[in-house]
């Protein structure tokens, strides 16, 4: 993959997003009205339903199909990337064993589309280990886990042990920690779904260090210290465009590996929040929004009414008694159709944001003399963070042996 294509394909996107943000830039949940331009697409969102709202934002082949008419040079300016073939990497149950069936495949994938019998790996923001383990066990490599949480570094050392695994954890904070000389004598940097500052340090620290590859599921590009986007590449650097930290959570929005009883509580937890909101306005005479802290599930499985009365007493109020809102409820209904229906223009352009956000940091390895490959490890459905960068610190020769990976069988 070569710079020129890195650049050509930002380009692309940048300029898709420069001319296109009306349709991404704005806040859904404060609109009283479609507030797009063309009557056309406005026709088109008003004759969907709520569950049509869920299934084509779920679909991109039904995004396709609806919006490719109104968005030709979105969906023209998407990148053709290669998807990995797995040949299929032969591991026992039993390594399997504490680990999600979802979470078990990408682990799975990621291990075999990086692997190389015999490497020193270090496995970046580790948690319990799980990659580490099945490239030690998979291809003999040595691994150290670099993981902040001393319980999971202890969880995954014993399993290690167990295993007779040559896995090593190392309690470390990657963002206050120096961790280059961690990297000067292994051949692989490895991080699975690292969120934010985490992966973009692992970037840095990588090629400060030399190290001669890196491999990396980006994820959670919001999860940053600084409130607004920096630019890794030079050509981001040059781009018009200024990220917010709220703009970044665009990209990872997608949410079509939750099963059913999840989507459902968020969908009513949506709602009540939208409902408790309209009763919060009329007791204040204030439209501004008063955010409500984090809480647990079963709020949304019982009564709106006392879901209301725990969200009263968060801003010291008294949800009245023999209340149950459902005055609140049918005018949130309505607001959260309203919503979902300009959210399905607005995350039309996730995935190009997304890529815009990965070509940077493939860039600035391409910048750094790295050899870049970007491919998707997997179906969305399996992770919707599915873009698998690798840089390669040789020689074209050199750099085509190493791309060929395959299981060693046990």
């Amino acid at each position: 993959m070569s710079i020129d294509d890195l650049k050509l394909w930002f380009l692309q996107l940048d300029q898709l997003l420069e001319q296109q943000q009306a349709y991404w830039r704005l806040q859904p949940m404060q609109q009283n009205d479609l507030p797009f331009a063309d009557h056309s697409l406005n026709e088109l969102l008003l004759s969907f339903s709520l569950e049509q709202c869920d299934a084509i934002d779920q679909s991109p082949a039904l995004q396709q199909q609806y919006f490719a008419g109104f968005f030709p040079l979105l969906f023209a300016a998407l990148p053709k990337l290669q998807h990995f073939a797995p040949q299929g990497l032969e591991l026992p149950f039993w390594l399997s064993t504490d680990i999600g069936g979802r979470k078990w495949q990408q682990i799975s994938l990621f291990a075999e589309a990086v692997g190389k019998p015999g490497s020193k790996v270090l496995e970046w923001c580790a948690g319990k280990g799980h990659l580490g383990k099945v490239l030690c066990f998979a291809y003999q490599n040595k691994v150290t886990s670099l993981e902040w949480q001393a319980e999971l570094c202890q969880q995954g050392q014993l399993s290690a042990n167990k295993l007779n695994l040559d896995q090593f954890f190392i309690e470390h904070n990657v963002l206050e920690a120096q961790s280059q000389p961690l990297l000067a004598s292994v051949d692989q940097l490895v991080a699975l779904h690292a969120c934010g500052d985490l992966h973009r340090v692992a970037l840095t620290a990588g090629v400060a260090a030399r190290c001669p590859e890196l491999h990396l599921l980006p994820c959670c590009y919001h999860l940053q210290q600084d409130e607004c986007y920096q630019p890794l590449s030079e050509q981001a650097l040059a781009s018009r465009l200024r990220l917010s930290r709220a703009e970044l959570k665009l990209a990872v929005q997608g949410q079509n590996t939750a099963g059913e009883r999840v989507r459902r509580l968020r969908h009513t937890e949506v709602l009540w929040r939208r409902a408790y909101q309209l009763w919060l306005s009329e007791q204040s005479g204030s439209t501004l929004y008063r955010a409500l802290p984090s809480t647990a599930k079963h709020w949304f499985s019982g009564a709106f009414a006392d879901f209301a009365s725990w969200a009263a007493a968060q801003h010291q109020l008294e949800w009245p008694a023999g209340q149950d809102g459902h005055r609140y409820l049918v005018q949130a209904a309505q607001l959260l159709l309203l919503q979902r229906r300009i959210e399905l223009v607005q995350h039309l352009f996730r995935r190009p944001l997304e890529l815009w956000l990965v070509l940077d940091r493939a860039l600035y390895l391409a910048e750094q003399g790295y050899q870049v490959q970007l491919q998707q490890l997997c179906q969305a459905s399996v992770t919707p963070r599915n873009l698998l960068l690798s840089a390669y610190s040789y020689t074209d020769e050199q750099s085509s042996s190493v791309r060929v990976t395959g299981a060693v069988p046990r």
